[in-house]
């Protein structure tokens, strides 16, 4: 079961124009699935990170090198404009819902670590980003059957409290035991 920390998914209704470029076409993207920056004035570049993760699995894929398909952080954050840093904050959504997926591999005597797509072309790491969105929501509509099952149940258990009260209170005022002194009745003789 895949569970998403404290991140926010948006999924937005952006639409392409017509006769959309692949730039134009990766920005929408990008948008549906909520790895855009959410800050105003933020870098409008962000889709060329996903441009080049693909450019780069199809040539690790022609060249069977796998290592070709893997980006550092500091490259992704020069494709989109950004700091290495600010990178690492927006990475954190791609990889959760499973777009990307981080990696290490030699080059040239060093561990090189970073992120690649989560499968040979982008549509089978959509895919993947699909499977971890359904998940999420399967596991939601789990919670919302036991919620209302929980709700039932304490609707229940109200009403029969209720009901063991109405009948204590009714068995007390029959059973002639149970009368005060000011209630007794009068004999009279």
């Amino acid at each position: 079961m895949r569970t998403f920390r404290d991140t926010k998914i948006i999924l937005t209704d952006h639409e392409p124009g017509m006769n959309s470029t692949s730039e134009e076409l990766a920005q929408v993207i990008m948008a549906r699935i909520g790895l855009l920056p959410r800050k105003k004035g933020s870098t409008d570049r962000m889709h060329n990170v996903l441009l080049e993760l693909y450019e780069r699995a199809k040539q690790s894929y022609r060249k069977k090198k796998p290592e070709l398909a893997v980006m550092t952080v500091e490259d992704m954050g020069d494709f989109a404009g950004i700091s290495r840093q600010t990178m690492y904050d927006y990475l954190g959504r791609w990889t959760e819902i499973g777009l990307i997926a981080k990696t290490s591999f030699i080059n040239d005597g060093k561990v090189i670590i970073g992120y690649k797509l989560n499968g040979n072309t982008l549509e089978q790491a959509f895919q993947k980003s699909i499977a971890a969105v359904q998940d999420n929501l399967n596991t939601t509509q789990n919670l919302i059957r036991e919620l209302q099952r929980s709700v039932k149940n304490e609707k229940i258990k109200e009403k029969q409290r209720i009901n063991q009260v109405d009948k204590k209170d009714s068995s007390e005022i029959d059973d002639p035991d149970m009368l005060d002194s000011s209630q007794e009745p009068s004999i009279e003789a």
